[in-house]
């Protein structure tokens, strides 16, 4: 977790062949799993948030380090808070382009 914009945005680029100016949010988590880090690139300019929990451990995906993995917001917002990336009884998503709603 030493790396700051720069060094991640390397990461990004020659480790994942991915481009770190894209809209998508780059999650970075430390071994303890205590620490997340995200690279966000907006306009003009790198964001960089952090996250130190005092207790307890992200619920970080297992498998190889040098792979990535795309996930929703809302899989984002259930890492962040503390939850596994599937959640089996969640409501699953809608689709919008189909509706069984009827006017009464």
């Amino acid at each position: 977790m030493r790396k700051s914009i720069d060094g991640l945005a390397a990461i990004v680029q020659m480790s994942f062949s991915l481009d770190p100016f894209s809209t998508s949010l780059f999650v970075f988590c430390n071994k303890s799993r205590n620490k997340i880090k995200i690279l966000q690139w907006e306009n003009n300019g790198f964001w960089l948030y952090y996250k130190r929990l005092e207790r307890g451990k992200f619920r970080w995906p297992d498998g190889n380090n040098s792979n990535t993995i795309n996930i929703t917001q809302r899989e984002l917002n259930w890492l962040l808070d503390g939850l596994e990336l599937e959640q089996k009884h969640a409501h699953k998503k809608s689709d919008s382009n189909h509706s069984n709603i009827s006017n009464f």
